[in-house]
């Protein structure tokens, strides 16, 4: 996995500082906790002791505090696979107290430049159809719709929306997610 982005810009001593770090075991029983809580249907701990050891996975967290003093606190994750070509994000979600703070938008720019180091070329999610926060996130990155997959969500049979980033190797494509990650610099 690639190594832990650098926080952003200094802020304010009572601001919380956002470090994107590697997924590890330590981490499971919080990342279970967050998905308890964002998503009705859940991976259980086991499944992430597997994709840990998945070479084709690679999961990041984000976390607040200090870990040498014992006060890190994860406060979202998210997770994809490189098969070949293709990334396929599996999954992405912060703690509600920290949404709308481009945590998940982080995550996001994390993971994609993950897959970009282990040669993926092209990317592609399943996401709720209603989840407008999602769609709207997935799209700055380019992502586009492709399909539908209906009925997908067992919990309420709520169809899923499929996107792909056809090319990340366009100039167009790399220029965008160029001007994502300054932006999240900026934050």
């Amino acid at each position: 996995m690639s190594a832990e982005l650098p926080p952003p810009a200094p802020r304010a001593p009572s601001e919380e500082v956002v470090v994107i770090r590697p997924m590890r075991a330590s981490d499971i029983e919080p990342v279970s906790k967050i998905e308890r809580n964002s998503f009705t249907t859940t991976w259980n701990a086991q499944a992430y002791v597997t994709e840990l050891s998945n070479p084709a996975a690679a999961y990041s967290v984000a976390v607040v505090g200090d870990r040498n003093a014992g006060t890190e606190r994860v406060i979202g994750y998210g997770g994809l696979w490189v098969i070949m070509d293709e990334a396929h994000v599996t999954t992405i979600a912060v703690v509600p107290d920290f949404r709308g703070r481009h945590i998940g938008d982080r995550l996001l720019c994390r993971m994609l430049g993950t897959a970009i180091e282990k040669g993926a070329t092209r990317a592609t999610l399943e996401v709720r159809s209603g989840n407008e926060v999602g769609i709207g996130l997935y799209k700055k990155y380019g992502f586009v719709w492709a399909a539908i997959r209906k009925g997908y969500y067992a919990d309420n049979n709520e169809n899923a929306d499929i996107m792909w980033i056809h090319d990340m190797t366009t100039p167009e494509w790399q220029r965008q997610f160029a001007d994502n990650r300054a932006a999240l610099d900026r934050a």
